[in-house]
């Protein structure tokens, strides 16, 4: 397994099979958040995929295949990716780390980079498919 980038053993995970390992997880406790349209970060990562392919909720671009990678590598929302970590059952440590390494940054941006730099796409593959 690499740390970063795209492992030669990891195949492409299209975005059908990325929302039936997440529905396959257990979820966090729901939880109301003020302007939000979900209760849980499983339902926040299977909102947001559910029409992947479409503008969504968010305005995405339209008529581009992309995959599970992409998606994950262009998430902004830091509670999402740190839920998915904790979710897929990578390290404690790596998750805390990552947490921690956001913690106090400016932007939901720069949180979710600092999260992606301990909790890289390969990790999260090899947790969820490998």
């Amino acid at each position: 397994m690499t740390i970063t980038g795209h492992s030669a053993s990891e195949r492409t995970i299209g975005i059908a099979e990325f929302i039936r390992a997440i529905d396959g997880l257990p979820s966090d406790p729901p939880m109301v958040r003020p302007g939000a349209w979900y209760r849980t970060q499983k339902e926040h990562w299977l909102g947001w995929l559910h029409d992947y392919e479409g503008p969504g909720a968010y305005g995405r671009a339209i008529g581009r295949s992309r995959d599970a990678r992409f998606a994950y590598n262009h998430i902004v929302c830091p509670g999402m990716l740190l839920w998915l970590g904790e979710a897929a059952g990578v390290e404690p440590e790596r998750v805390a780390a990552a947490r921690a390494a956001a913690e106090g940054l400016p932007t939901q941006m720069h949180q979710a980079a600092a999260i992606r730099r301990h909790v890289p796409w390969s990790v999260v593959y090899a947790a969820l498919f490998g």
